[in-house]
């Protein structure tokens, strides 16, 4: 099982917990961005950078993809198809994407892409707090002893 980086919006801070996490547990994780991504020298830590475009990432990382790996995304249409391909999708603030609330968060992402692009000014998300760190970290502690288990099995 790997770790998907939907690198181009990931935090820094995120991608360093990540950076760690792999090194740690011996756990893959690759970054996908259409620019060059430093990553720091590890087995377990790679990136690949594909053209520049829309969703040129995005499609990177559905193809590549396998159910059991986790996706490390805030783009919820992303979410979506690697949800569907059996992978977990996990954004930057710890908040898990699952079968049973990826159609509600879509949803909402739809309607609130309506109101932008009808004229209505909207407010991006607040930076990453300490508590949003720490709910990630969790989670993907959680993410990884289960993978961990299941390995053992």
């Amino acid at each position: 099982m790997k770790i998907w980086v939907d690198a181009d919006a990931c935090p820094v801070v995120i991608k360093e917990m990540l950076f760690r996490a792999a090194n740690r547990t011996q756990t893959h994780v690759c970054l996908v961005a259409n620019q060059y991504v430093k990553t720091p020298p590890s087995k377990y830590v790679s990136s690949v950078q594909v053209q520049k475009g829309f969703d040129v990432a995005d499609n990177e990382i559905v193809q590549r993809c396998e159910a059991g790996d986790l996706v490390i995304t805030s783009d919820i249409p992303l979410a979506d198809e690697v949800i569907t391909k059996g992978a977990l999708a996990l954004n930057a603030r710890g908040e898990m994407y699952t079968k049973e609330n990826i159609k509600s968060r879509l949803n909402m992402r739809d309607f609130m892409d309506t109101l932008r692009s009808s004229g209505v000014q909207t407010k991006g998300p607040p930076p990453l707090g300490a508590s949003e760190k720490q709910a990630f970290g969790n989670a993907l502690d959680r993410w990884l002893m289960e993978k961990q288990r299941k390995s053992a099995q």
